[in-house]
């Protein structure tokens, strides 16, 4: 496994994501129901464990106290992997979920895309910043999610965060409402993808990858090979597996990442000695 450091935290660059955990499957409500019944808190604490043993240090997770309480339990239990957490709108002001990534031990703490689709529709984009520093005065990495590559693109301009979630589609409106819809139709467009990755590159933060395999729809070999491939020598990739489809996915998906990387890296040494 590579690692990255953001800010004074070091990430693995295979970042473990949880969307699944909570039942947000980004599909119908059916699987969203599915995901809820297969991931008990047992099964969630097995899953970090092994995310362990292949060398992930890193888990983003919501800051809501379903994931704080399975986050009790695993480190009371020697679990190692750090928390960034990701503030919930639904709960609250981000301030108020930013507090509780704080007190639930979290290394860092960015703004659901969600949230800045939003406020960059309602052209109140520049509000972030007071969570941001909020996040900060307490010590922890700060960043922001998005969906919409605007969000980053004002950002460059207007914010000083310490690092970027960049999500590589923009599957739904987020103009008048900040929170997921479950159920709700979704767009998973090629040129969201595209204009996203040609926009990391231009990006002074580092940027975390996330929805690289669009919820699923996307094969594995093909995503992971995108993902690396658009991934700067800063970047990781946030991915979140589902048990209950595929026992061993995890592991899988660790492992198509870890030799498209590796492979990536030596055909940059190659390149530079030529």
């Amino acid at each position: 496994m590579q690692y990255v450091d953001i800010g004074s935290v070091r990430v693995s660059r295979f970042i473990l994501g949880s969307n699944q955990f909570s039942g947000f499957s980004h599909m119908d409500v059916k699987t969203d129901q599915a995901m809820r019944h297969y991931y008990t808190v047992a099964r969630i604490k097995d899953t970090l464990r092994r995310a362990e043993a292949l060398g992930v240090s890193t888990l983003i997770a919501r800051a809501d106290h379903h994931v704080m309480r399975m986050l009790m339990e695993y480190w009371d239990e020697g679990g190692k992997i750090d928390w960034m957490a990701q503030t919930c709108p639904e709960l609250g002001t981000t301030q108020v979920a930013a507090d509780k990534a704080i007190s639930g031990g979290a290394v860092g703490c960015h703004v659901h895309g969600g949230v800045t689709d939003f406020l960059l529709a309602q052209g109140r984009l520049e509000e972030v910043q007071a969570d941001i520093d909020h996040i900060r005065k307490a010590g922890l990495m700060a960043g922001i999610a998005g969906h919409n590559a605007g969000v980053f693109e004002f950002a460059e301009k207007h914010l000083d965060v310490d690092y970027y979630m960049c999500c590589y589609y923009n599957p739904s409106d987020r103009s008048r409402k900040a929170d997921h819809v479950h159920g709700a139709k979704e767009t998973f467009a090629e040129e969201d993808r595209q204009r996203m990755i040609r926009l990391i590159g231009t990006l002074s933060r580092p940027a975390i990858h996330y929805k690289i395999l669009a919820a699923g729809r996307n094969d594995p070999q093909d995503a992971f090979r995108v993902a690396t491939g658009a991934m700067r020598s800063s970047d990781a990739v946030c991915v979140g597996v589902y048990g209950g489809q595929m026992p061993d996915m995890l592991e899988q998906d660790v492992a198509i990442f870890n030799r498209l990387l590796v492979h990536k890296s030596d055909g940059e040494a190659v390149a530079a000695k030529g």
